[in-house]
């Protein structure tokens, strides 16, 4: 799988106005301005509060939740493919480096949440390979925070392009995934539903080692 960066991901991080076009034609905005900014009340408490040992942001953008963690003097490391979203991330005093995430990733094995923001999950295409990715790098009883779509999403799969300042990306694979479709992937890859949290229209899925998962509304 072609992991590498469509080009025009750089303007993205660099806050211009970004739309994903699908195979289809559909045209859906992306919230690039909330991406830019600092962390919210709604990324405390669904995200960055949730944490408590070593975190990899994976995906990082700008370093919006990367900044914020080490804030709470949480080990925080950021991930992202952009070259651009890495020098934005390291400007503001955050930890991250330009890395795919299925390539190798610094101190694998000893992290212990992997947070997936801003439906990151659909990063390659295949929720379920990047799941089971993440739990070769985490602990034993390493967790995953998970942002999702909202319920009726289930799973959409497609082949995307990204619209940039009226330029086009070339195609690559994406993955949507709402809240009542986490739960069959993550066992899938192991895991289990922990929580789910909702806060400002958004949705976030806690998911644990199956062992010690358990599903709570």
């Amino acid at each position: 799988m072609n992991m590498h960066p469509p080009t025009g991901w750089d303007a993205v991080h660099a806050g211009q106005a970004c739309e994903a076009i699908g195979s289809d034609g559909t045209v859906t905005s992306w919230d690039v301005r909330r991406w830019m900014s600092l962390s919210d009340a709604a990324d405390h408490a669904l995200l960055v509060d949730r944490c408590t040992g070593p975190t990899l942001d994976v995906g990082c953008g700008v370093g919006r939740v990367t900044q914020a963690l080490a804030a709470r003097g949480i080990r925080a490391l950021g991930i992202d493919i952009s070259p651009e979203a890495v020098r934005m991330a390291r400007g503001r005093g955050a930890d991250a480096v330009r890395r795919n995430i299925f390539d190798e990733v610094p101190e694998e094995g000893s992290w212990q949440e992997a947070v997936l923001a801003d439906g990151n999950i659909g990063i390659g295409g295949d929720p379920v390979r990047l799941l089971r990715r993440l739990r070769r790098l985490m602990r034993p009883d390493g967790v995953v925070i998970v942002e999702v779509d909202g319920p009726g999403t289930g799973v959409v799969h497609d082949i995307i392009r990204l619209r940039v300042a009226g330029r086009l990306t070339e195609a690559f694979p994406w993955t949507w995934v709402g809240v009542d479709a986490v739960d069959e992937l993550a066992a899938e890859a192991g895991l289990a539903v922990g929580e789910i949290r909702r806060r400002d229209g958004r949705c976030v899925a806690r998911l644990m080692p199956r062992a010690a998962g358990k599903e709570t509304a």
